[in-house]
């Protein structure tokens, strides 16, 4: 779960919770999605504050665990890192069935990101749109 200031699990279906924030570079931020075929892969798009919604240091990352939030890991490849004034919202992030799992990002300035690889890397796959608020992705078979 992604609560604006806390990244958390629950291992009991809610019971209770726990903080897995760890080495992430701010806990602030809103959406989270969890790997089509491995549960304990997840990702999550940290944000400045409450009060600046931009990427950290204007750069965009999408951070990785592969292990259920011990530890975390930046994906940068393909990704802009200078000059990166923009957020990811709530329901602007996705993936889907295939595997490799892909993952999808859209954010307020009009992009959509695309990763065939799990995140390894991405590609630009939209831009110049309005901020994108949900992206939702389907495979076809």
């Amino acid at each position: 779960m992604q609560k604006h200031w806390d990244v958390m699990r629950s291992d009991d279906a809610g019971e209770n919770w726990f903080d897995i924030g760890g080495n992430l570079p701010t806990d602030f931020g809103f959406p989270i999605a969890v790997h089509a075929h491995e549960p304990d892969t997840i990702y999550v798009v940290p944000i400045t504050s409450d009060h600046l919604h931009y990427v950290m240091d204007a750069r965009l990352r999408v951070y990785r665990s592969r292990t259920g939030g011990n530890e975390w890991e930046a994906l940068t490849a393909g990704l802009p890192q200078e000059h990166c004034y923009l957020n990811v919202l709530r329901d602007a992030m996705a993936v889907d069935s295939l595997d490799p799992c892909g993952l999808y990002v859209g954010t307020s300035g009009g992009q959509v990101y695309a990763s065939a690889d799990s995140g390894d890397s991405w590609t630009a796959i939209a831009a110049n749109l309005p901020p994108v608020l949900s992206v939702q992705v389907q495979a076809l078979p």
